[in-house]
C-alpha cells in the first residue's frame, strides 16, 4: 500500500480533523504511504484543485480543531449532481468520473468519513470496484453497527451546557424554556442532554407526544411551587396526531430540513397561560473544539481505517463495539439506522426520575 486518499462528506462534526491526522500519521509511520486529501467530499475528484497531498506538516496542530481541513459537501452525491446546462438546472450521474479520478490518482484505498448518506454512496462506489473504507461520523449517533459515532459526545456536552444555562433564566422569570436540538430522526442528543441537564420534558422522534401530556407536567410542577420548566425537544419530534415540522421542503437531491417543532410547542404552552421562550441551538452543536472522548475515538477510528485498508478490508466500516474498535460491512452499517428504543435503559431511567416524554 503506497497511495491512499481520504475525504470528509456530509455535514461537519467535531473530530473530523482528528481522524485525518491519525490516518495520515499511521499511513506514514507504519506503511511509508503517501496520503492525498480530497477536498469537499466526492466533489474534489471533479475540481481542478480538489486533490492535496497530506503529510506530517499538513496535519500538525489540527487535533483540537473543529470542522475539517478538507471541507465537506453534504449535497455532494455523485449519483445525483446538479449542474446547469443551457441555463437549465439538471441532475446527472458523475459516479464514473469519480471512479476514473480514483484510478488516475492510483489510489489503493479511499477512506471516507461520513454519515449514512455518505456511507451509502461509499458502498455504491465499492460495487464499482473502488477500494473504500468507511468511518462513521455524525453528531446524531444514528449509524448502525457502532455503539457511538465521534462528534456525538461534543454535541451532547454543548446541549447539556445550554440546558444548564437556561435553568437560571427559567427559574428567575418563571418560564417554560424550550430548547430545540438536532438529531433528525434519532433522539439521542435530546434524550441524553435532557437527562444530564435535568429537563422536565424530553420530546424525541421515537416517542410521539400529546400536547396535553406536556401541559400536565408543567401544571404539576406549578402546583408544587416550581414555576418553571425545561423542555429538551429533538428537531424530529412530532405529536401523536401530527407530523414532523420542516423549515425547508426536500427534492430529488436535497433532504427536507427539519426545524420549527420547538416554536410549535412553545406557542402551545403560551396559549395555555404559561409564559415560554424557545431557543434553537442549531449548528452550535456541530462546531468548535471536540471533547477528549471524541478526539480519542476519532484518533482510534483513523488509525484503524488505515490498518483495515492495509489488509484490503474494503467495503467495510470501522466501528466501536463493546468498547473495542472493530469493523463491519458497509451493507450492515447502513441497512438499519440506529434509533432510541422504548426499552433502552436511558428511557427507563428518565421515566424513573420523573421526566415526561409527553406520551402519558
Amino acid at each position: 500500500m503506497k497511495r491512499i486518499g481520504i475525504l470528509t462528506g456530509g455535514g461537519d462534526a467535531p473530530g473530523l480533523n482528528a481522524v485525518i491526522r491519525a490516518a495520515v500519521k499511521t499511513a506514514i509511520n507504519m506503511y511509508d504511504c503517501e496520503v492525498f486529501g480530497i477536498r469537499n467530499g466526492y466533489d474534489g475528484f471533479l475540481e481542478l484543485d480538489g486533490i492535496v497531498p497530506l503529510g506530517m506538516e499538513e496535519v500538525r496542530g489540527i487535533l483540537p480543531r473543529g470542522g475539517t481541513i478538507l471541507g465537506a459537501a453534504n449535497r455532494g452525491n455523485p449519483y445525483a449532481r446538479k449542474v446547469m446546462r443551457d441555463g437549465v438546472e439538471i441532475t446527472i450521474d458523475v459516479s464514473e468520473e469519480i471512479v476514473k479520478g480514483i484510478k488516475k490518482l492510483k489510489l489503493e484505498a479511499l477512506i471516507v468519513l461520513g454519515g449514512d448518506g455518505t456511507l451509502h454512496i461509499a458502498h455504491e462506489l465499492a460495487l464499482k470496484g473502488v477500494p473504500i473504507i468507511g468511518v462513521p461520523k455524525t453528531i446524531d449517533n444514528d449509524i448502525g453497527g457502532t455503539e457511538i459515532t465521534f462528534g456525538f459526545d461534543t454535541a451532547l456536552n454543548i446541549a447539556t451546557e445550554a440546558i444548564d444555562r437556561l435553568h437560571t433564566t427559567a427559574e428567575s422569570h418563571h418560564r417554560a424554556m424550550v430548547l430545540e436540538l438536532m438529531g433528525r430522526d434519532a433522539g439521542f442528543i435530546a434524550l441524553q442532554a435532557g437527562i444530564c441537564g435535568g429537563a422536565d420534558v424530553i420530546l424525541i422522534p421515537e416517542i410521539p407526544f400529546k400536547f396535553e401530556s406536556i401541559m400536565a407536567k408543567i401544571r404539576e410542577r406549578a402546583e408544587k411551587g416550581r414555576k418553571f420548566s425545561i423542555l429538551a425537544v429533538s428537531e424530529g419530534a412530532k405529536s401523536q396526531d401530527g407530523v414532523q415540522v420542516f423549515s425547508r421542503e426536500g427534492d430529488d437531491i436535497y433532504v427536507p430540513r427539519l426545524g420549527g417543532i420547538g416554536q410549535v410547542v412553545g406557542e402551545y404552552i403560551e396559549k395555555q397561560g404559561f409564559e415560554s421562550r424557545v431557543t434553537v441551538l442549531g449548528h452550535l452543536q456541530r462546531g468548535g473544539t471536540p471533547t477528549a472522548f471524541d478526539r480519542s475515538l476519532a484518533t482510534r477510528f483513523g488509525a484503524a481505517a488505515v490498518r483495515l485498508a492495509a489488509r484490503s478490508g474494503f467495503d467495510r466500516m470501522v466501528a466501536l463495539q463493546s468498547g473495542r474498535v472493530t469493523d463491519i460491512s458497509l451493507v450492515d452499517a447502513t441497512a438499519i439506522p440506529k434509533r432510541v428504543k422504548l426499552e433502552d435503559d436511558s428511557v427507563i431511567t428518565a421515566r424513573n426520575v420523573g421526566i415526561s416524554f409527553g406520551d402519558e
